[in-house]
C-alpha cells in the first residue's frame, strides 16, 4: 500500500543561537561590556519555524540532532511549543550545536563562532525513515556538517547519500547550502544536485557551484549549468535586488523584483534568506507556480527583515500576501 505523503520535513543543521550585545567588538587584549545574553533558534530552526508560522494546519517534521544541555532543552521547548511541529525524529545526545553571535551596539556589525557538535555528528543513521511520510524533504546545510559533507564511494557525499534515499521513498527533495570561500562548494554540494529537485540558493553559493559570477547578463547560464548539474524541478537564486528562477520542466526563467521596503521597515537582516527558502517550498508545496511561488517567497523575506530575530517577523499566508501587496514596486 502506497504511502500518503503530507507535510515538510526538515532535516540537518538545528542550532542554537547565542547572541552577546555588547559596548563594541574590543580589539585584541582589549575588554568590552557585555550588556544583554538572549538565545533564538537557529540553523535549520529558522525554516522549521517559518513553515510552521506559515501555516498552523502545515506538519512540519525535524530531523535533528540536538544535546543534553541547556542548548538542546532550548531548541527542544522552543519547537515543540508549536503544534505542527513533529519531534520524532530528533535524537538528543551529547552537546548541541551552538553559534555564539557577537552583536555590538556602536558598529551593529555582528560576528560569529560556532562550534559544530550536534551538526557533524548528523548522517543517515540519525534518520527514521519509517517516521518520515512527507511530501517534500529538505536538507540544511550543505558545508556545514562534517558527516553529511563526508566523501561516499558510490554518490560522491554522504549528503547526496541522503537524498537519494529520501527520492527512492517518493519524496521530493530540496536542499539549502552555506556561503564560504574556496572550492568545496564544487567538490561537496555538486554531487547532491543529481538527487534534488528544489534548489534555493544566493548568488554567491550560485557562483561557487558553478564559477560563474551571476549577473543579468549570465544569470541564464548559470540557471541552466546548475539545472544540467542535475537539478530536477525548480532552481531559484535569490540576491539583494531580485529573485531568479529557472523551471527545468518549462526551461522558462523568471525574475522576481524584490520588494520596495520604506528606511524604517528592516529591523534586522538575520534569517531572510531561510524565509525566502521557506517560501518557495511552501509555494511548491501548496500547488503554486514557480513565478507564484518566487512572489510569496520575497514577502516572506520582507517580513523576516521587519524583526531583528530571524522569524519572529514571520506571518501566516494571507498576512504574507497583504504585506506583498503593500509593498509592491
Amino acid at each position: 500500500m502506497a504511502i500518503e505523503r503530507k507535510g515538510i520535513t526538515v532535516a540537518g543543521s538545528l542550532i542554537a543561537d547565542v547572541v552577546y550585545t555588547t559596548d563594541t567588538y574590543p580589539q585584541e587584549g582589549f575588554l568590552s561590556n557585555i550588556r544583554d545574553i538572549h538565545w533564538n533558534v537557529g540553523g535549520s530552526g529558522n525554516m522549521i519555524l517559518d513553515l510552521a508560522k506559515m501555516n498552523p494546519d502545515l506538519s512540519v517534521n525535524v530531523s535533528a540532532i540536538i544535546g543534553n544541555d541547556e542548548a538542546g532543552n532550548m531548541l527542544w521547548n522552543t519547537l515543540s511549543s508549536y503544534p505542527n511541529i513533529g519531534l520524532d525524529n530528533v535524537t538528543r545526545v551529547g552537546k548541541s550545536s551552538v553559534t555564539h553571535v557577537i552583536h555590538p551596539l556602536d558598529t551593529k556589525q555582528r560576528t560569529f563562532f560556532f562550534q559544530g557538535e550536534a551538526s557533524n555528528r548528523y548522517d543517515l543513521s540519525a534518520i527514521q525513515w519509517e517516521q518520515i511520510q512527507a511530501e517534500i524533504f529538505v536538507l540544511e546545510y550543505l558545508l556545514l556538517m562534517e558527516r553529511v559533507d563526508a566523501a561516499d564511494p558510490e554518490y560522491g557525499t554522504h549528503g547526496a547519500r541522503i537524498l537519494h534515499e529520501a527520492k527512492i521513498r517518493g519524496m521530493k527533495t530540496a536542499i539549502d547550502m552555506v556561503s564560504e570561500d574556496g572550492s568545496r562548494a564544487k567538490e561537496l554540494v555538486v554531487p547532491a544536485l543529481k538527487y534534488t529537485d528544489y534548489c534555493i540558493i544566493n548568488e554567491l553559493e550560485a557562483e561557487a557551484i558553478t564559477g560563474i559570477p551571476v549577473t543579468e547578463e549570465s544569470v541564464e547560464l548559470v540557471l541552466k549549468t546548475i539545472h544540467e548539474m542535475g537539478v530536477a524541478e525548480w532552481i531559484v537564486i535569490h540576491t539583494a535586488q531580485c529573485a531568479y528562477g529557472f523551471d527545468c520542466l518549462t526551461e522558462k526563467v523568471i525574475c522576481v523584483p524584490c520588494l520596495k521596503l520604506p528606511e524604517d521597515f528592516i529591523k534586522g537582516n538575520t534569517g531572510a534568506g531561510d524565509a525566502f527558502c521557506s517560501g518557495i517550498l511552501y509555494g511548491r508545496y501548496t500547488g503554486m507556480d514557480i513565478e507564484k511561488a518566487m512572489r510569496f517567497a520575497a514577502a516572506s523575506a520582507a517580513c523576516s527583515l521587519s524583526e531583528q530575530n530571524g522569524t519572529d517577523g514571520l506571518r501566516e499566508e494571507a498576512e504574507i500576501w497583504k504585506l506583498e501587496a503593500t509593498y509592491l514596486p
